[in-house]
């Protein structure tokens, strides 16, 4: 049975794992229909979208091979995030929030979302409107829940000032090798660059006001660089966590994500495959709980330090 969490202060008892849909326009409608068939087996119905996400094409796609209906909709839950206008701005402004929450639901084939996150921080964001718009959505019964995306204590703060629904979610970037809201607070107070806080101790602070992280890209370095898992330029990484994955009989992929959900945020992972195994492998994944012992060897085989 796949593990569950409980998202932020809502009464949302999901995966431990958000299935993560950006990718499923790359793939043809069999592959697709058998992936999302695969996720529902597997009990990981909780879906992960983005109205920028080939400009709302892969939201179309998914409604198509899921075969949105009324019964199918009761099934699952399904997150959208919007405020991107790829490579012109952000935009928070009213108006583009409840455009853009009316257009996810009509690709998307349903009256409501479960979650809509607001997607990378607005530079121009006015809060008093941002308000205007959840309430507008809350009480049109549009959206049950909100979060946010990429963004810091501060705004999420400001935010709130003004905003009366409570922000469940904070989906950020976050794997073994992209843990600098983890190592920053274990090198506090050093005279080197592994000390510098980036995010204004963000993990910390969705864990004190219970918002759940969701972490993005979780096999990535870098920006979108590559995967680690078999990369040359992770050796003793992957020599690691492949000598843990044959102690539990399971795939590198499993050991990866096992790491994420050891941590005691209860983070919910958002997968980035549309590969069926691989997926099956992450869901693996809750199965399993690592010792304190190897969580801390992943850790340092990755190149972290302990002070």
């Amino acid at each position: 049975m796949i593990r569950t969490v409980k998202l932020g202060t809502s009464d949302l008892e999901a995966p431990a794992l958000a299935v993560g849909c950006m990718r499923i326009n790359g793939v043809d409608k069999k592959t697709a229909e058998g992936f999302v068939k695969t996720a529902l087996d597997l009990g990981a119905n909780y879906f992960d979208h983005a109205d920028c996400y080939a400009n709302g094409e892969c939201e179309s796609i998914f409604a198509e091979v899921i075969g949105m209906s009324s019964a199918v909709r009761e099934k699952i839950f399904l997150q959208s995030k919007c405020g991107i206008v790829p490579g012109k701005m952000f935009d928070f402004s009213k108006k583009h929030i409840l455009e853009a929450a009316d257009g996810i639901l009509k690709r998307l084939k349903t009256d409501y979302l479960d979650v809509l996150l607001l997607h990378r921080p607005d530079a121009l964001v006015e809060p008093e409107e941002v308000a205007e718009a959840f309430d507008e959505l809350s009480s049109k019964g549009k959206v049950r829940n909100f979060g946010v995306s990429n963004q810091d204590p501060n705004l999420i703060l400001l935010l709130a000032q003004y905003v009366k629904q409570p922000i469940i979610v904070n989906q950020l970037q976050l794997s073994i090798t992209n843990a600098t809201m983890i190592t920053q607070t274990m090198n506090m107070n050093m005279l080197d660059d592994m000390a510098l806080v980036r995010d204004n101790g963000v993990l910390n602070f969705c864990r004190l006001h219970r918002i759940t992280i969701q972490p993005w890209s979780p096999f990535q370095y870098g920006f979108f660089e590559g995967a680690f898992l078999g990369s040359s330029k992770f050796p003793k990484l992957n020599a690691k966590i492949d000598e843990i994955a044959k102690k539990y009989q399971v795939a590198n992929t499993t050991i990866a994500f096992a790491w994420l959900l050891r941590h005691p945020a209860k983070f919910q992972p958002v997968t980035g495959t549309i590969n069926a195994g691989r997926l099956k492998d992450c869901v693996k994944a809750t199965e399993i709980t690592l010792t304190r012992e190897e969580w801390y060897e992943i850790f340092l085989a990755a190149g972290h330090r302990m002070p």
